[in-house]
């Protein structure tokens, strides 16, 4: 019971960790290119930029099977990947998956490249639900062989006793 336990805490735990591999950026672009992107609102997908320097950006979202929408994300989330520190600034709230439609452009003559990739605060949550798993379920296993070998023994004592009473 137990190792059955531990086998399945260290699948949740592979699988949350192999979530993190799809939030960095797939697709990247360059400020006043429009990109057309598969975007399925299971994959909470989002809007990253790396640069150094800041700018004011203007990003809008077409296309699609329903008019999907772009919102700011309420903290500043990054991950580095292939050498660049990306952020993760808006968040693509799409109704269905389909191709949409996405053009981001910035005001000046930063260079500064755009991407989309997957939301990294989902990311974050489903590697620690990993982890809560590979702890909890394997403990809460040991508990149940626990109980279930003291339940034994003190079957078997109390069987032993009969017989000898009754012998």
């Amino acid at each position: 019971m137990f190792l059955a336990c531990v086998a399945v805490g260290v699948y949740f735990l592979v699988d949350g960790m192999a979530g993190m591999t799809g939030v960095a950026p797939t697709r990247t672009f360059a400020s006043g290119e429009s990109v057309t992107v598969r975007i399925d609102p299971a994959d909470r997908p989002g809007v990253f930029i790396t640069g150094d320097t800041a700018v004011t950006y203007d990003c809008s979202i077409s296309g699609g099977p329903g008019q999907a929408r772009l919102a700011r994300t309420t903290d500043a989330q990054t991950i580095t990947a292939g050498g660049a520190e990306w952020e993760q600034f808006l968040v693509i709230n799409a109704p269905a998956k389909g191709e949409y439609q996405l053009t981001c452009s910035n005001q000046g003559q930063a260079t500064v490249r755009y991407g989309v990739g997957g939301d990294l605060s989902a990311a974050v949550g489903r590697a620690a639900g990993g982890m809560f798993t590979l702890i909890f379920v394997p403990a809460g296993g040991l508990l149940v062989a626990i109980g279930g070998t003291v339940t034994v023994l003190l079957l078997r004592k109390r069987s032993r006793r009969r017989l000898a009473v009754g012998g």
